[in-house]
């Protein structure tokens, strides 16, 4: 007895994740002339406060990943949803990029405002621990195991690695920190096209997010069909090969 493998597509693309690519590509053209040449530089960090625009985003996004990731952990835990599981890993993975470039972003910028590219100040120490946190995460997600024991085991460490994304925000707050404030708050002194740019460089980012999101989501799905497909091949090969071996006794 055998089994056909299911089809599996070229790619993970559609109508509309191509559209999001393609406006992500230029949201980020719009954000560079935005960033680079139309708004005035800072009055105090002069133009490394260019900077903002992209590493504010960027951890924005992180934080949204991480959020999905904790909320699609939960409500595996509840549900046992398949889907949940695999929107936690997929904003998981992207999340990690994103932190990623949270880290490489802060340091560029800190280096001519600090005079170093790294200190363990409080901010950038808890945010290279969520780095490591999700990559744990991550991980984990790889060991062999039962689906259903893998996907409960991984929920609880997302959800304990969460607990550091508050702490990361509270962080300039809670210690002496060399990192600046919220540079976004009810009492914000961004205005005018300054203002402007770090929203929309929000925007452009969260976009980009979704575009890697949906082709993450779709691939961890895709693997995991083809894993269950394995699964079930493997099972139906081991019987047929028992049945045959039944009936050579019987002979």
């Amino acid at each position: 007895m055998t089994s056909s493998a299911p089809a599996v597509p070229d790619h993970t693309g559609s109508r509309g994740t191509r559209l999001l690519g393609a406006l992500t590509l230029a949201g980020i053209a719009m954000l560079l002339a935005l960033a680079l040449a139309i708004t005035p530089p800072d009055e105090v960090q002069g133009d490394a406060a260019r900077l903002m625009y992209v590493h504010v985003p960027v951890a924005v996004v992180m934080n949204i990943g991480f959020v999905l990731t904790a909320l699609g952990s939960a409500m595996w835990l509840w549900k046992k949803s398949r889907w949940w599981d695999t929107v936690a890993v997929a904003s998981a993975e992207v999340g990690v990029v994103f932190t990623g470039l949270t880290l490489l972003t802060g340091m560029v910028w800190g280096r001519p405002i600090w005079g170093v590219y790294w200190t363990w100040d409080a901010r950038l120490t808890s945010t290279a621990l969520l780095f490591l946190l999700y990559l744990g995460y991550l991980v984990v997600r790889r060991l062999p195991a039962d689906p259903v024991v893998r996907n409960r085991r991984s929920a609880y460490v997302a959800l304990l690695a969460f607990v550091d994304v508050p702490i990361v925000y509270e962080s300039v707050s809670w210690w002496r920190s060399l990192h600046q404030g919220a540079t976004l708050s009810l009492d914000t002194k961004i205005q005018g096209s300054m203002l402007f740019t770090l929203v929309f460089g929000m925007f452009v980012f969260t976009l980009g997010f979704a575009w890697l999101l949906v082709h993450r989501f779709r691939l961890a799905w895709l693997e995991e069909e083809v894993e269950a497909h394995g699964l079930d091949l493997a099972i139906t090969e081991r019987r047929a090969e028992a049945a045959e071996a039944g009936v050579a006794v019987v002979r």
